[in-house]
């Protein structure tokens, strides 16, 4: 029984042993694997901190307004001349663009522009309205004027100067139907004599019909067939080209044309004509984007405005922004001098009334080069194509 009671409290002092050497050892590891799991944890937090705000860097969105000069395009005004031969222009006021300040906001994700909307506008200089005579005869002409033809002065008051140039010093102003011997021809300018004085004025300001005889009846046939046009269309084709369509190929354009149901392109398709005609551009293009963007004429802009291209119209307020015409015409002819000085043209080519391209938004003189700056819908070109398409088989 000794024997026993020593085994069996011998067996309690080694459990009571165990048991203490157990809470020890447990306050010394727990403390351990605490400190590493807080370690654990502050790297992570650290890590997360760090990615919340670099997303926040890139993702913060920033608004800024910002201004910047641009030019006023000047109105074209036309006045019909049964005086002159069918088709023929005649500039009797030279048109000169006005300034104005833009107010433009920007949006920015992080460093990426995601959007760019024109907000308003604030005049510094009004624009000068350009005056043409549109001949309404019933006889054309296609005489090229030669060196050593005279000629004669269409403009009210017109500048001649010292070079092509419309900032070069001026020699003497010459008033409607001056007489002057043309010297010699430069792109859109004629160098001509009058008494004493040589010097350089636009082109289209002069007429080799003289004023004060009668107007020779000579016929013109449509420069290409139907046949020939077909072929240089392609979905690729230079649209700072003319198209080559005669003033009646434009008309048969829309003659007859169901869609048309207000007559607005049958009573208008001269002036693509004669855009196409003063600004190099190809004016069965600027027809089908002006479909394409009113639904042949049918747009509250297009009725109430005579705009056919929305043109002015911002994002925030499309009908209120959008330019009020008091004639299709000055939209037409607006709408085509911006293609050419904006999207149709690089930096500083020459182009119309002797001036040069800002090419702002120039991408190409394709309709996928202009679609990338002038539409945000990606499929603009292929519709404003499938309307030339339709309009060329209607000659």
């Amino acid at each position: 029984m000794r024997k026993q009671t020593k085994e069996k409290k011998q067996y309690i002092r080694n459990f009571i042993l165990s048991v203490i050497a157990i809470l020890l050892l447990s306050h010394m590891i727990v403390p351990q694997i605490s400190y590493a799991m807080d370690l654990e944890l502050k790297v992570k937090t650290e890590l997360d901190i760090k990615e919340i705000i670099a997303n926040n860097s890139r993702n913060v969105k920033k608004e800024e307004i910002v201004t910047k000069p641009e030019d006023i395009e000047y109105t074209t005004k036309y006045i019909e001349n049964p005086e002159l031969p069918k088709g023929m222009l005649q500039v009797m006021q030279e048109g000169i663009d006005g300034q104005q300040e833009v107010y433009t906001k920007k949006v920015f994700e992080g460093e990426e522009l995601i959007s760019e909307e024109q907000m308003s506008s604030k005049v510094t200089k009004s624009s000068v309205n350009k005056m043409v005579a549109i001949g309404t005869a019933p006889y054309s002409s296609n005489y090229k004027v030669k060196v050593g033809d005279n000629m004669y002065v269409t403009s009210s008051l017109l500048a001649i100067r010292i070079e092509p140039n419309d900032k070069a010093q001026k020699l003497i102003s010459l008033n409607r139907d001056a007489q002057v011997k043309l010297l010699k021809k430069k792109e859109e300018w004629y160098q001509v004599q009058y008494q004493s004085y040589i010097g350089w004025a636009k082109a289209e300001c002069f007429t080799y019909l003289d004023p004060n005889s009668n107007k020779e009846n000579i016929s013109i046939t449509n420069q290409y067939t139907k046949q020939q046009l077909l072929n240089r269309l392609s979905f690729n084709m230079p649209l700072n080209k003319p198209s080559g369509l005669s003033l009646e190929q434009f008309k048969k354009l829309f003659a007859n044309e169901p869609k048309d149901t207000k007559n607005i392109f049958k009573n208008n398709a001269q002036y693509f004509y004669y855009a196409e005609k003063q600004y190099h551009v190809n004016g069965v293009f600027i027809a089908a984007v002006a479909i394409h963007e009113s639904g042949w004429g049918s747009s509250a802009i297009a009725n109430d405005k005579n705009n056919l291209f929305g043109y002015g119209a911002y994002d925030s307020s499309p009908y209120e922004s959008s330019y009020q015409f008091s004639h299709y015409s000055e939209g037409i002819d607006l709408i085509a001098r911006v293609f050419a000085k904006y999207y149709l043209n690089p930096a500083g080519t020459k182009i119309y009334d002797g001036n040069t391209a800002v090419g702002t938004y120039y991408n190409g003189p394709t309709l996928s080069g202009v679609n990338v700056r002038y539409a945000s819908d990606k499929n603009w070109a292929n519709g404003v194509y499938t309307w030339m398409q339709y309009l060329y088989q209607n000659l």
